[in-house]
């Protein structure tokens, strides 16, 4: 009996109940983790079987399926495979598996396999190629735009950030009858076109075939994972994946301190050994450069957030005449910004820093214990300087805060815990959301009552206004020893030395903005909502932000359809997204989740109060206690949304067009 519950839109009385969870089976190849890297970021419930591990479950038509109540139930809507067969072709697990997909209509995907028909294709040697994709350009076809990879523009170009290094390998081939390519490129050295992404219908099955290696950090796959994930749930799943990018641009209204070329530290800041006089000058943004701002924002329609030091500003204006352009501009366009409070005077908010050697250490109280910043003098900063932006009408939200260094959270080797005041100090000013550094702690966690909001630095460094001195200080982070840098990239296991220096005259340009542009970029690719910090002095002098952002942007819009824009929360929306997300995993570690569809409806089950992340088609409708009401808000040409149970009710019912 063939029940075809896979098939969107089918209802009928007395069909079976399908649970939106997800079967992998995983030998420990990159394809298949890509992908149960993308389940988990989307929040999509799944199952491991670990090939690997010869205690795993057997695959048996009793661990697919059972009853409840008397109902048939498949317990997973789709299967993610290593290749078309893992189990062996005929053997007991694999004729179970497929058994179960052909009677419940269950897709299976190929995380990767090679061409031959077994698969729906031709072989290679039958007008087909196979051999290295990087750097050749790809097309979404009208098949995969009408459905599944609608999302996407159409062209795609496999990456090649390295020509001395194979990338990605893959198999180009002709597909044959029941075969409908979704993904495709030009035969090289022939004619015609051959798939790489396709889907294969046959004897009652459906399997998404992928002829391309791949892993979870390739922009290829980014950019498909999301159809790769539609077509397995058949655009019926929990979780949610949108595209975020959001730019935090610290100490506005205060100066930054530079780069000393010749001495390869920062005067005025702690990190410079021997002492001696700073003669360089603070980089600070002009008026002109917060004009520039403004227009660039207009242009790109794209906003950042100014992270302000009020007190720094008014410090500048009393050292310069009592007058600041900058100041007067950046108000005048108050409302085309954000505002995030980032102290009155950008103080080191955790212990009292001792600069008598470098590194600094934590200075000391009598008893030996550590002198930290006291709770009032916390507050006051806070304080002080949201006070500030409400007198000048800053449209700044109070439950927002980054401190100056992020200081007062746990700051290694030297700080290993927060400062005991610093939770008291958000709790007496009503912050809720305090920035973090994401290469230092990447998931979030409480501060008292407070969250932190993790955010990614750019190399894009606070103490340079232009690309000679950004290219400079890069070298000496980036080259070993021999080639007269630090040599910290040879000691530091996440970082990777540059084969030279770069030209300190072409080196922005031709390297660090690319490289940079694709690290951001894939931030977004991956739903990763955490906000960039950069800093005001990058928008000063030579602007040396701006052609990263650009990059970024116009790689983007060149990927992505208009139905799938790039989102840009603020800061306390970023907070409760990664807040919902970790009370989300949490629900589904521990097997509080009871989610499946029958026919045209879904029905959740989640703890009271865990908000549910549910993606579904366009025209789905929320059942409430008196009809109904559209669901979500439109995303790549489906619906999703964070929901909960109305009033009255246990679950969060959803009726399927």
């Amino acid at each position: 009996m063939t029940l075809g519950l896979g098939a969107p839109g089918a209802s009928a009385a007395g069909e079976p109940r399908i649970d939106l969870r997800v079967l992998v089976v995983d030998n420990g190849d990159s394809p298949v983790r890509a992908i149960t890297a993308q389940l988990r970021a989307t929040g999509v419930p799944y199952t491991t079987i670990d090939l690997t591990d010869p205690g795993r479950p057997t695959v048996t038509p009793a661990f697919l399926s059972d009853t409840v109540n008397g109902t048939p139930r498949a317990r997973f809507q789709g299967v993610v495979l290593p290749n078309e067969a893992p189990f062996g072709a005929g053997s007991a697990e694999q004729t179970a598996l497929e058994s179960y997909e052909r009677t419940y209509g269950i897709p299976q995907v190929d995380a990767y396999t090679w061409a031959h028909p077994g698969v729906g294709l031709d072989y290679t040697s039958e007008g087909g190629w196979a051999g290295a994709l990087d750097g050749r350009e790809a097309t979404v076809t009208a098949a995969g735009r009408a459905r599944w990879f609608g999302y996407l523009d159409g062209a795609l170009a496999f990456e090649d950030n390295d020509p001395a290094v194979q990338e990605s390998y893959g198999y180009v081939a002709r597909p044959r009858e029941g075969f409908t390519s979704y993904v495709d490129i030009p035969v090289p050295g022939a004619t015609g076109r051959g798939s790489l992404v396709g889907e294969y219908a046959h004897d009652g099955r459906r399997e998404l075939v992928v002829t391309f290696a791949y892993n979870a950090h390739q922009r290829q796959f980014r950019v498909l994972a999301r159809g790769v994930v539609e077509w397995l749930t058949q655009g019926v799943h929990l979780g949610r994946d949108r595209n975020h990018f959001a730019v935090h641009v610290d100490d506005v209204f205060a100066p930054d301190a530079r780069w000393d070329t010749e001495r390869n530290c920062t005067p005025g800041d702690i990190d410079c050994a021997g002492g001696g006089e700073d003669t360089t000058t603070p980089i600070r943004m002009t008026a002109a450069d917060a004009a520039y701002a403004a227009q660039w924002q207009r242009e790109r329609g794209f906003t950042l957030d100014m992270v302000y030091n009020a007190g720094s500003g008014e410090r500048w204006k009393a050292e310069h005449g009592g007058t600041d352009p900058l100041t007067d501009r950046l108000l005048a366009d108050r409302a085309q910004y954000r505002w995030i409070n980032h102290t009155y005077t950008h103080p080191f908010l955790g212990c009292v820093q001792d600069t008598s050697t470098v590194p600094w250490s934590c200075a000391k109280n009598a008893d030996g214990s550590t002198r930290y910043m006291s709770r009032a003098e916390i507050a006051a900063q806070i304080r002080d300087n949201h006070q500030w932006a409400l007198a000048k009408g800053l449209p700044v939200d109070r439950t927002e805060l980054v401190t100056g260094e992020h200081s007062g959270l746990k700051t290694l080797p030297q700080q290993p815990e927060d400062n005991p005041n610093l939770a008291g100090a958000l709790a007496d000013t009503g912050v809720k959301w305090i920035a973090s550094d994401n290469s230092r702690e990447p998931e979030q966690r409480p501060v008292g009552a407070a969250q932190t909001v993790p955010r990614h630095p750019m190399n894009v460094y606070y103490n340079v206004g232009t690309e000679a001195e950004m290219t400079d200080e890069y070298n000496w982070v980036y080259t070993s020893k021999a080639d007269g840098g630090s040599g910290v990239c040879e000691n530091n296991p996440t970082s990777t030395c540059l084969d030279e220096p770069l030209d300190v005259s072409t080196g922005y340009d031709t390297h660090i903005v690319p490289q940079e542009a694709r690290i951001a970029l894939g931030h977004a690719l991956g739903n990763d909502p955490r906000p960039h910090y950069v800093h005001q002095s990058n928008l000063a002098e030579e602007r040396i932000l701006y052609p990263v952002l650009d990059k970024v942007l116009a790689d983007y819009r060149a990927l992505f359809a208009d139905n799938t824009p790039l989102e840009n929360p603020r800061h306390s929306a970023i907070g409760t997204e990664l807040t919902r997300r970790a009370a989300w995993r949490t629900a589904i570690a521990n097997n509080q989740v009871t989610a499946y569809r029958i026919g045209d409806t879904v029905t959740v089950r989640a703890p009271s109060g865990t908000r549910i992340p549910v993606t579904a088609p366009e025209g789905t409708r929320k059942q409430l206690p008196l009809g109904t009401t559209p669901f979500g808000t439109p995303y790549a040409g489906a619906r999703s949304a964070w929901t909960a149970p109305e009033a009255l009710q246990s679950a969060v019912t959803l009726k399927l067009p």
